[in-house]
């Protein structure tokens, strides 16, 4: 069928060439967006843009994994076929990253077996997704160290080991894709390994790497930041400004241990997270009738009940239907009686705080700048800067610098006082005021400017 449903024919003009399709968007991406959007037998809407989106979404986001592995494996010289991966020393984002695929093993494995190809496609996109925006973002400077550490040896050897098994779980479903990066990840350092992706055994899971806790609770953590960045952006407060707490209440009940307390710290950007019982300190609520239930059986006295619910604690009213009571009263001579779903909920923030909910779970953020914070904002802007100067003038990222600032008196003062805080992220062996060097920007934070140059260290 067409992008609106019509069966494709030639009478009606809306058939399109296959050929066209292969020849721009390519075998790999047709097949992922059949697997992706119907089970086999079922009439199929085809939408090109559709299938870009999802070629765009899973292909590209595993091209870009798989090419941000191979120029940092290129520029450290490195072989993880050297190393055995049950004797690396794994951070606690390995152990996630290899329980998380593992787990996705064993759910491709048991679909294709059942002749389910929409489940593993879908499963595979989201496991990409969280390869790249969580473990390859978060994992980003074990890969930048100079020094072949520990941890950075387990950082390559666990994002190679994940790579390779992925291009053999995706062959059947992706073919030439996967025997590109296969031919390059494997055949390169393994002369003798398999000729083709397609030769070689299919992926087992292997259960000493399952760790269902973790992948649970770490499914919390990125439901906490994808909220706590709702609120940032709520708020109005830049990303790059610390903020003092975010609190988190779940009615399902949630205990985050240290290193996952840290994630979140790290990720929304604060210095302390709180857990609460219930967020009603902190947040209100606006309640209105939900038409699509209510017009058929209250439509005369609907705007009364409006009225009514108006009038209510918003933080009492959503409490009381989310435990599975009604709200029952009296409006225009006629008896109401109101359950969750006959609601309208939106949350509202109150004063000093920006808050977001997905029902089950609800995140704070303390939206308070004081004078320390702004001062620390101030601070990751101008890092901000200096890191985009420096890849402006054509350093490397290994290069040192010379960092001189010269303007603004309040500016370059907290730059003085907290020097320890920027001078080793920027790698500057040395910092001045007044003097000028090679490259130069300037840095203008809430109309206080300051001008920044640097040098590379000969």
């Amino acid at each position: 069928l067409d992008r609106n449903g019509i069966k494709m024919s030639k009478s009606l003009g809306n058939g399109i060439d296959p050929w066209d399709v292969l020849n721009k968007e390519g075998a790999d991406g047709l097949r992922w967006y059949f697997y992706y959007t119907c089970a086999p037998g079922q009439a199929i809407s085809f939408n090109e843009d559709n299938l870009i989106d999802l070629q765009r979404k899973f292909m590209g986001t595993l091209w870009n994994v798989y090419a941000f592995y191979v120029l940092y494996a290129e520029i450290d010289k490195i072989d993880p076929t050297k190393y055995d991966l049950k004797t690396c020393k794994l951070s606690f984002l390995d152990k996630w990253l290899l329980s998380e695929y593992n787990a996705l093993i064993k759910l491709v494995d048991q679909s294709l077996e059942n002749h389910d190809f929409m489940t593993p496609t879908k499963a595979i996109t989201e496991f990409v997704d969280k390869l790249s925006n969580w473990y390859v973002r978060r994992s980003r400077e074990r890969f930048w160290g100079s020094e072949e550490s520990d941890d950075k040896i387990a950082a390559y050897k666990t994002l190679y080991e994940v790579l390779v098994s992925l291009c053999k779980l995706i062959a059947p479903f992706v073919p030439f894709m996967s025997e590109k990066m296969y031919q390059n990840l494997v055949r390169s350092l393994d002369k003798k390994a398999p000729q083709s992706v397609h030769f070689c055994a299919y992926p087992q899971c292997d259960t000493s790497f399952v760790n269902p806790r973790l992948n649970k609770e770490m499914d919390k953590v990125l439901e906490v930041v994808a909220l706590g960045r709702v609120c940032r952006s709520g708020s109005g407060v830049k990303n790059r400004q610390p903020l003092g707490k975010v609190m988190i209440a779940s009615t399902t009940g949630m205990h985050l241990g240290k290193q996952l307390v840290e994630l979140v710290k790290d990720e929304l950007n604060v210095e302390n997270v709180q857990m609460l019982e219930t967020a009603d300190e902190y947040v209100s609520y606006e309640v209105k009738p939900q038409l699509r239930t209510l017009g058929p059986k209250y439509g005369k006295v609907l705007g009364l009940i409006a009225q009514k619910l108006a009038s209510l604690d918003g933080v009492q009213t959503v409490n009381a239907v989310k435990a599975g009571k009604t709200i029952k009263f009296e409006v225009g001579g006629q008896q109401v009686e109101l359950g969750q779903d006959d609601l309208l909920i939106t949350l509202k923030n109150k004063d000093g705080y920006s808050s977001a909910s997905n029902g089950q779970t609800t995140v704070v953020l303390d939206t308070t700048v004081d004078q320390r914070l702004k001062e620390l904002g101030f601070i990751s802007e101008f890092v901000s800067k200096v890191q985009s100067l420096r890849k402006d003038s054509g350093l490397e990222v290994v290069n040192h610098i010379h960092l001189s600032v010269n303007g603004d008196d309040w500016a370059t003062d907290v730059l003085c006082r907290h020097k320890d805080k920027f001078l080793k992220d920027v790698l500057a062996d040395s910092f001045e005021v007044g003097t000028k060097g090679d490259f130069a920007t300037c840095v203008d934070f809430e109309g206080k400017k300051v001008d920044v140059s640097i040098s590379k260290v000969k």
